[in-house]
């Protein structure tokens, strides 16, 4: 192991450098909480109005989760190359811009602004999901999931309060002579704006980078020792991994890298078919419930609070669901959240029209599901790659996961409006049925180093 003389300036304490990334990305994820509720409450009414017809309601959640695919890509090899803090901090930088162009496109009632806006905006929403990488870089293998964990929950303060500032961000939106659902996304550009400044100045020295500094380039093994508390008060040289020059310490790791496998391709898979089926359920019913409710006679009042009831239950289970993942496996998570998704489905599917609060528990059961299934997801993927490929194939399951929200976000509007609410989230809730053989398939991927 790389090691500095503790007594020298330049040393770094491993375990200081991922208290304060986590004491980073967790502010950075309150902001960025506010600027993802935007697209989910309001995107699809907003579609609607200015189309005129429901029956393209699902293209906004389609085009901003496309976007995040193309995001998700890019911010993963942004981050492969010169570490997180450039590939975070761009990210919710396009985002916000994104944000911004779709409240233009409202004010000029202009859909061929609208559609490529969402598309842009949608970068916001793939590096929110990013950061959840960040926080396991320098986690140890056993705390991973507690760490990814501790950046997922703070994502809820945000996109719980998003919602529930449907009514008063359209207030100010008006006042300011805009459309009333534009309002959620002139939060959105300011909230993704300012996560963007967090990150960019305070997320220093760089998790990913420090954590390749802190391992011989030619390691072949998958996991190091890792900044746990219960371990040595492990050191590396800050000028190693400086911000000021990320790119001396990535040409090492990188022809090093060359040269390894990128890590367990059946432990990859099955992470990310987890994440993957799990979106795609969760966009499908999510998109399409607001519609449903508003075609219903149901308020903006009772929308928001369904779907703050929802998103608060993809983010607000994550310390639980954290350690049930270090402790269990992150395969027996997945099987739980399998169950979750398909008792959503068939709820929602038998409250679509009778009950507010029946449509709230199941969505309530989707956002659970859809958490498990991510958190299991994501540590099988973490703990399956190699460390100098890590972020770049994170950045491909995460383009994955995007495509298939777009799918779901495309496709539901279309079966909603050939069939019905109930029959999409039935066919929906079944489809989680899929993930079963691949989570019985084989234990989970656990590597030591």
């Amino acid at each position: 192991m790389r090691t500095a003389n503790p007594t020298t300036p330049a040393a770094v304490d491993l375990r200081t450098v991922q208290r304060r990334t986590l004491r980073v990305l967790v502010i950075s994820q309150i902001l960025s909480g506010a600027g993802l509720a935007a697209g989910i409450t309001v995107g699809a009414l907003l579609a609607q109005q200015m189309l005129g017809s429901s029956d393209l309601s699902g293209l906004p959640s389609a085009l901003f989760t496309g976007g995040s695919a193309a995001a998700a890509l890019i911010v993963g090899s942004v981050s492969n190359r010169w570490g997180r803090r450039p590939g975070l901090a761009g990210g919710y930088l396009v985002g916000a811009i994104g944000g911004a162009l779709v409240v233009l496109a409202a004010a000029v009632d202009s859909p061929a602004l609208l559609f490529p806006a969402l598309v842009i905006y949608g970068s916001g929403i793939a590096t929110s999901l990013q950061a959840r990488y960040a926080g396991a870089d320098l986690a140890a293998t056993d705390r991973r999931g507690t760490a990814i964990s501790t950046v997922l929950v703070a994502t809820t303060l945000g996109a719980v309060g998003g919602p529930l500032l449907v009514s008063t961000s359209g207030h100010l939106a008006r006042s300011l002579g805009l459309s009333t659902l534009s309002g959620p996304f002139l939060v959105a550009t300011i909230a993704y704006g300012l996560a963007a400044a967090v990150l960019n100045t305070w997320l220093r020295p760089d998790p990913l980078l420090t954590a390749r500094s802190a391992v011989p380039a030619t390691s072949p093994t998958l996991d190091r020792p890792a900044a746990d508390d219960s371990g040595p008060n492990l050191q590396v040289n800050a000028s190693a991994h400086d911000d000021d020059e990320p790119a001396h310490g990535h040409d090492e790791a990188t022809q090093a890298a060359d040269r390894q496998p990128a890590g367990d391709a059946a432990g990859i898979t099955l992470g990310a078919a987890a994440m993957v089926l799990s979106q795609l359920i969760m966009v499908a019913i999510m998109t399409m419930t607001p519609v449903d409710m508003h075609q219903h006679g149901l308020g903006l009042g009772a929308t928001g609070f369904v779907i703050a009831v929802h998103i608060g239950m993809m983010y607000l289970p994550s310390p639980v669901t954290g350690r049930l993942v270090d402790r269990y496996g992150p395969r027996t998570v997945i099987l739980a959240g399998t169950t979750s998704l398909l008792a959503a489905g068939l709820l929602a599917g038998t409250a679509s029209g009778h009950s507010t609060t029946l449509l709230a528990i199941a969505l309530s059961l989707l956002g659970l599901g859809w958490n498990l299934g991510l958190l299991g997801g994501t540590t099988l993927v973490t703990n399956a790659t190699e460390l100098n490929h890590r972020a770049r194939i994170q950045g491909r399951v995460d383009l994955a996961v995007a495509l298939s929200g777009s799918t779901g976000g495309l496709a539901s509007g279309m079966i909603m409006s050939t069939t019905s609410y109930s029959a999409l989230t039935f066919g929906g809730g079944l489809l989680a049925l899929v993930m079963l053989p691949a989570a019985l398939r084989r234990n989970d991927v656990k590597h030591t180093g």
